[in-house]
């Protein structure tokens, strides 16, 4: 009996270790839901983006950089457009609001 109580008492310790660790680890990243307003590419080879969206809770633009290339490609080929309803997650490095997740909300 008292080994099942230990046993027990063990596994609380280490989910509770667990789960505030996650939360402050996910504490950076910020998740929003906003209509792009502005789409910036340098050029066809260009390896970021500048895209500005208005933030569909508290109605502010929020610009965001992309960099990774299955948006970047998206946004080339215009199959991310302005007007386009977007979820995404970012992290703030260096004062840039950096994307981490970006996707259309509609369609499959």
């Amino acid at each position: 009996m008292k080994r099942v109580v230990s046993v027990m008492a063990l596994v609380a310790l280490v989910a509770l270790g667990v789960f505030s660790f996650s939360k402050v680890a996910n504490a950076e990243e910020i998740k929003m839901v906003g209509v792009i307003t502005k789409i910036d590419i340098a050029g066809k080879d260009a390896h970021s983006a500048s895209i500005t969206l208005k933030d569909n809770k508290t109605e502010q633009p929020v610009v965001i950089i992309v960099n990774d290339d299955l948006t970047l490609d998206k946004l080339k080929d215009h199959r991310i457009v302005e007007g386009d309803e977007i979820r995404l997650k970012y992290e703030v490095i260096d004062g840039k609001n950096v994307s981490k997740y970006f996707r259309k909300t509609a369609g499959c």
